[in-house]
This record gives structure tokens, sequence and C-alpha cells, in this order.
């Protein structure tokens, strides 16, 4: 399998970046979008690097925020056919507090309702194709995210925080192992590998890509988080959004290089 990297907050070779994630992916015959940055951007870039978004099969969201679902309208405007799956409690109510005030960070106002034709809800865990899975995850380690992250939703009139029920990982089987696509991995990484890990027992994880979540973090925690990661024997980890250019620093001294950068226009190949 081989991934392209259509948006990260890295540009290269011309390609320019911005904050998101967007990943171009084909895997035996399919061809599939996760994630679409916040603008058309992604669209501009797949363009560029001779990808035809046309021939996607079928779209995956990660998560129910901004900066990887509102170039979602593009996409369908250029694809009339693929479906985009969704975790079944994605909505339009995703916070954060900034400087003591709420601010919206969720998916644009209307493009569920608007869309849902296009729209698969995912309860939990499913086998889309042949080797291609959305894996779930548990309340234990969202819970902790809830504590650790300070984001809420808004419902009714009310905040409550944000336990990432909306979260949901891009998980395919290769020869080589089992690869994880997770984009913000609110989670925790090490605890989303773990988990994927039990859902396929006996089976290496090969790969985990996506944004981890650190730009906002410690030294000291990114440190623990690293010695994590490590602890579960995963083989080679791709990063970049909100991993931060420190958080990939500190990560890259540890592990060593079994950690790449995501940047805009990078292909992976798997």
């Amino acid at each position: 399998m081989k991934a392209a990297v259509l948006v990260d907050n890295i540009g290269n070779n011309g390609l320019p970046g911005e904050w998101g994630l967007s990943f171009y992916i084909e895997y035996k015959e399919q061809k599939i979008l996760l994630d679409a940055g916040q603008t058309g951007l992604f669209a501009e870039n797949a363009d560029k690097l001779g990808l035809c978004l046309a021939d996607v099969d079928y779209a995956v969201l990660s998560h129910a925020h901004y900066d990887h679902a509102d170039g979602m309208p593009v996409f369908f405007a250029k694809n009339n056919k693929a479906k985009l799956y969704l975790k079944e409690s994605c909505g339009e109510n995703c916070y954060d507090r900034k400087e003591g005030r709420m601010k919206y960070i969720g998916i644009k106002d209307g493009m569920l309702e608007k869309y849902r034709d296009r729209i698969i809800r995912v309860p939990e865990n499913l086998e889309i194709s042949d080797g291609v899975w959305l894996i779930s995850h548990s309340k234990e380690s969202m819970k902790k995210a809830e504590e650790r992250e300070h984001m809420y939703l808004k419902e009714e009139n009310d905040w409550v925080p944000d336990g990432f029920a909306h979260e949901q990982s891009l998980v395919f089987e290769t020869e080589s192992g089992i690869v994880i696509f997770n984009s913000c991995s609110h989670g925790g990484a090490d605890n989303i590998i773990n988990e994927v890990s039990a859902a396929f027992p006996g089976r290496k994880i090969h790969a985990v890509i996506g944004g981890f979540h650190l730009y906002n973090k410690s030294e000291e925690y990114v440190r623990c988080f690293a010695d994590k990661v490590r602890a579960t024997g995963v083989e080679k980890i791709y990063t970049g959004h909100c991993t931060g250019e420190e958080g990939y620093r500190i990560m890259r001294g540890v592990l060593g290089e079994r950690v790449h950068q995501l940047e805009a226009g990078l292909e992976i190949v798997l």
C-alpha cells in the first residue's frame, strides 16, 4: 500500500501546507481519502501530484474537527460516488476554550445535513472492505483524553467535556503487519496502538501514521509518551500536524530513525 500526504502543517516542493491533515491512500485496488484539511488546498495539491479525486472509492473522516472536515464539500464536488464514513456520534458541536472564551472548532455548520445522502455513520468497529477497518477506541482511553485536552461539546444549552467518541482509526491489514492511521490521536497514540493490537491478536503493528496532539504538551510529557510508544513495538512512525515541531524533535531524539516527519507531498510506501 502507499499513501500520499495531501495536506499537513508543513509544505514542501511547491506544495503549500495548512493546519490540518489529508491523505490519499491506495490499498490493493482501492483509493481512499482520509480527511480533507480545512480548505480546498488538499484538492489543489492532489492535482499537482497527479492524483484524481474523482477516482476515490470512499472517504473517511477521522474526527469532527474543522481542520479535517471542512475540505469535504470540495471533495464531494469533485467526486460524485464516494461515501464518507464517520463516527455515529459526529456532530457540529465541538469547541475549545481560548483565552477564556469558547471557540468553535467543529464541522462546518450544515454540512452533515447537506451531504446526508453521502454519509455513512459508523457505530463501532467496521470492516469497510477486505482488510480495511474502522476501529473505535475505549471509553477508558477517551476519558483520559477528556481530562487531558479540555475540549468541549455543546449539548442543548450546556457545555460538556469532549470524550472524543467521534474519533476513529483507519486500519489496514498488510503483509508487513497492521498499519494505523489516526489523524490527531486524542486518545493517546500509545493507547490507540495497544487497542488496535488487541483487535488483531497475534499481528504485529508495522506503522502508525498521523498527528499525536503533542504541540501543547511539556517536554516531560512527550518523553514519557515516546517511551510508551516504544513499548508497543511499533516499527515505523510517521507524524506531523498537531504533534508540533518540538514534539517531533523530542520523539525523534527518543525513538530515532523509526520516526519520520509528515509534510505535504510525502509518499509513504508500506
